[in-house]
């Protein structure tokens, strides 16, 4: 399922002049986080287009993503607070897949310098039997971060702590898609009950979510929101028409 993503990087220059037409955002900063075994090259859409939504972009500047480690965390923690004294302005972050799980760090080690999070199919929740991804991925893993695979990081106290304890000053919203071929849909959406926490469910693969139209769309809606004015994703007008109709969903899950 997952060559999909290279239909979705087909159509998105056919899609480019719709989301023109996407909302503006103020110029605050965000910070991009690619997945695990991606670097900045994989977030090039992402970036150029809320670039074009006038946003101060930045991406992690730390090489490929090889796992959850230390001293990446420590590190993105010390970018977000240069970024929030740079600017005077709180930071937005976008995770992709593993990168969801370093902003979600972030937010908590930062929270006074964050303004939103964002993840785009990231393991945001797993089960105590540990990550149910695909055993590939888990290999891959083993090969590349850790010898135990995704367990080791994604059940260790620290990142534990993340997912149960979730921030109320710091809003979050998880895109998910049902047919995603890397991160179980059930490990991308979380189930904390208040406000400031949205599950949106999208359509597409999970290695085309950064080249996906409709990723961009809702990318552009939630960090289009003016700062302490949060509010639930609600799909309006001609896009949410056609969020709708791709998803069969009339409101997000």
């Amino acid at each position: 399922m997952e060559v999909r993503a290279l239909a979705e990087m087909a159509m998105l220059p056919f899609a480019w002049p719709f989301l023109m037409t996407a909302p503006h955002g103020d110029g605050h900063p965000v910070l991009l986080l690619p997945g695990f075994m991606a670097d900045e090259i994989t977030l090039v859409a992402i970036k150029a287009f809320l670039g074009g939504r006038g946003y101060d972009v930045q991406t992690w500047g730390l090489g490929r993503n090889i796992g959850f480690q230390r001293r990446h965390a420590e590190a993105l923690e010390q970018k977000i607070r240069h970024l929030h004294h740079q600017t005077g302005r709180k930071v937005s972050l976008v995770g992709w897949s593993l990168g969801g799980v370093f902003a979600l760090y972030g937010a908590h080690q930062a929270a006074e310098c964050v303004r939103q999070v964002i993840t785009l199919g990231s393991p945001v929740r797993v089960d105590a039997e540990g990550s149910q991804s695909p055993r590939l991925v888990k290999a891959l893993y083993r090969m590349v971060a850790h010898p135990m695979g995704p367990n080791a990081h994604v059940m260790q106290p620290r990142v534990k702590k993340l997912r149960e304890h979730l921030l109320p000053e710091v809003p979050m919203s998880c895109l998910y898609s049902i047919s995603d071929g890397v991160v179980p849909p059930q490990e991308a959406t979380i189930d904390a009950p208040g406000q400031g926490y949205e599950n949106i469910r999208v359509s597409g693969s999970h290695t085309g979510l950064g080249f996906n139209a409709m990723v961009l769309c809702i990318l552009a809606d939630r960090l289009a929101q003016p700062e302490g004015h949060w509010a639930p994703f609600k799909p309006e007008g001609v896009s949410g028409l056609v969020y709708r109709t791709l998803t069969h969903s009339a409101v997000p899950v």
